[in-house]
């Protein structure tokens, strides 16, 4: 399968990076290389493009999408949580942008085989990085139901979490789970009727919350954030794309928190903590995409693009 994916707020985020022609930029998130493509292309002399990525296939088809600017850009297969040794193997210890596109790509939903969409019937997967053991099959099969029931609520947000848990519980007593149209059904099984007939889809809160535990998708962003604004050389940018309100709130915070670390009391009359901001939040709200880009896809609608610079 043709690995397709249309890049998001892709003029916004390429504005927002201000991109120096003889500077070292990170695309964290390769995907298929949409916007790598747009940073390579403004590059000259010593211009230098990072672009990492978790899914073979993303790099295969990156790799082709950046074919005319091949002596400007190095390709790695690793996870953006580990960004700095990743750099450090290449001698590369700050750079003056990175790009995250967090989320799943059109691709990856579009390829039956990987399991990630609830639209066609396949194997129990998800894994965006198809090295690692854990998929989509072993949560459904062997984690208890109470956490089950904490992984589509806190990451679903679905209102029948308990409920859905409970049946997949009970289904996989007789035997395991093996794939997403057995799931499908348990969903449906789970939900009132009336509920199903509105706000879409009623297997799409479930297979993103298993998708985003069976990647650790928000631990990693959690726990990334930081070190990538370390990374940045001064003046450097780091541009986050978020596609639903958990991943937000966490870019929001570590954001604000970099930007005013100090933890002394408001009413203290001078800085006693010695935190010091790393630098400054350029979006006090997040870029949204135009009404135009939301009407050519879809899949942009939840998008928010937030900017950090570094001091």
């Amino acid at each position: 399968m043709e690995f397709k994916h249309t890049s998001v707020l892709l003029e916004e985020t390429i504005e927002n990076l201000d991109i120096k022609p003889q500077g070292i930029y990170l695309d964290g998130t390769l995907g298929g290389g949409g916007h790598a493509y747009e940073v390579a292309g403004r590059l000259t002399g010593d211009g230098r493009l990072i672009g990492i990525d978790q899914d073979e296939d993303a790099l295969l088809a990156a790799g082709k999408r950046l074919e005319p600017y091949r002596d400007k850009v190095t390709l790695i297969r690793d996870n953006y949580a580990n960004a700095a040794q990743a750099l450090a193997g290449t001698g590369i210890y700050g750079v003056d942008g990175i790009v995250l596109d967090l989320g799943v790509s059109s691709y990856q939903i579009d390829n039956e085989e990987r399991g990630f969409s609830y639209r066609y019937d396949a194997a129990l997967d998800m894994r965006m990085d198809r090295r690692q053991s854990l998929s989509a099959r072993e949560i459904i099969n062997e984690y208890p139901e109470q956490e089950l029931t904490r992984i589509l609520r806190d990451y679903g947000e679905e209102k029948f979490a308990k409920n859905i848990a409970k049946h997949i519980v009970a289904a996989r007593k007789d035997k395991p789970l093996e794939t997403t149209g057995e799931l499908n059904e348990i969903i449906k099984a789970s939900i009132p009727a009336k509920m199903r007939a509105t706000g879409g889809h009623p297997s799409k809160r479930t297979f993103q919350a298993i998708r985003i535990a069976c990647n650790r998708e928000l631990e990693v962003l959690q726990d990334s954030l930081d070190g990538l604004i370390d990374l940045l050389n001064p003046g450097g940018r780091l541009c986050v794309i978020t596609f639903h309100s958990l991943e937000d709130r966490i870019v929001k915070s570590i954001f604000r928190k970099n930007e005013n670390p100090c933890t002394c009391p408001p009413d203290f009359p001078v800085c006693v903590c010695g935190q010091v901001s790393k630098g400054r939040v350029i979006t006090k709200k997040p870029i949204l995409p135009s009404e135009g880009e939301m009407a050519e896809n879809s899949r942009a609608k939840s998008a928010k693009l937030r900017v950090f610079e570094k001091k």
